[in-house]
Formats: structure tokens, C-alpha cells, sequence
């Protein structure tokens, strides 16, 4: 019965823990629509999600800010510049050694120097993208790439 209980918690113990980090702006619109919550789960299909944040501008609703609290990610706010906030937080979470693996949902090329630093230090780098305007470079950098149904 031992035996078996710590088989659980070495398999637990070695599953791969991923911050998930959304460019709001850039995959929520019109034209995009993505299903957030398939996406979450298209990433743990690599592991278990740990930190799950999206990143919003000054001009996001509080509809929308309800909306990604109620879905599970914590909404951070900027005055600045969205993908600046998001790509100090990437770093951030590069260097978290608890964190295995950087998943960003962009379709923004600015984001490749994090996914090549990223991976540099030995960190997995998942990609989550849609179209249209998904950036060939993060496809081919990232060592896993994710589509994100569209609605």
C-alpha cells in the first residue's frame, strides 16, 4: 500500500508545471475569438498549469475583467504597454524554478527573444496561436505549438 501511495506522488512530483500567460489584446478580438477555456486545457494536456495570467490594458472592461477571473486566469491590468508587462512576467517566470514550461498565447513576433532566452535556460516553451496573423517565427521557435479553436 506504501509502495503504491509513493508511486502517486513521484509521478505527481515529476509532471511539468507550466505558466500559461495570455496577450489579451492581441488574441481577444473580433476577428480572433478564441475559446479561452479549450485553450486551458490543450495546455495541460503538457502538464499542469501553476500560474494562468492574462494581460489587459487600462481600456478593458470590467465585463471582460469578470469574465477572465470567472474562467480561471488573473487578469493583469496595464497603463503601458501590454506586451512589455507581459514579457517582464515571462521572465519572471523563467526564472521561477518551480516552472518548467512558458506557454504564451500571441500572435506577436516582440514575444520570440523571451521564447529564445526561455529555452537557453532550459525551460520547455509551449506557443498557443490562431489566425489570422499567427507570427511563422513563435511557430517555429516554440518547441510545442498549440491552435486555438475559434469560436
Amino acid at each position: 500500500m506504501l509502495e503504491k501511495f509513493a508511486s502517486i506522488l513521484g509521478k505527481k512530483g515529476k509532471e511539468k508545471c507550466i505558466a500559461l500567460l495570455i496577450d489579451g489584446p492581441n488574441v481577444i478580438r473580433k476577428d480572433v475569438r478564441v475559446d479561452l477555456v479549450s485553450v486551458k486545457k490543450m495546455v495541460e494536456k503538457h502538464g499542469t498549469i501553476k500560474v494562468s495570467k492574462i494581460f489587459l490594458d487600462q481600456y478593458a472592461s470590467d465585463k471582460l475583467i469578470e469574465a477572465m477571473t470567472n474562467q480561471g486566469f488573473e487578469p493583469i491590468i496595464t497603463t503601458g504597454d501590454v506586451d512589455v508587462t507581459m514579457a517582464v512576467e515571462a521572465m519572471v517566470q523563467v526564472y521561477n524554478p518551480h516552472i518548467h514550461s512558458i506557454a504564451l498565447m500571441t500572435r506577436d513576433i516582440d514575444f520570440r527573444p523571451v521564447l529564445v532566452k526561455a529555452k537557453e535556460l532550459g525551460k520547455e516553451t509551449i506557443v498557443i496561436g490562431s489566425e489570422p496573423g499567427f507570427s511563422t517565427a513563435l511557430r517555429n521557435t516554440a518547441d510545442i505549438v498549440v491552435m486555438a479553436e475559434q469560436r
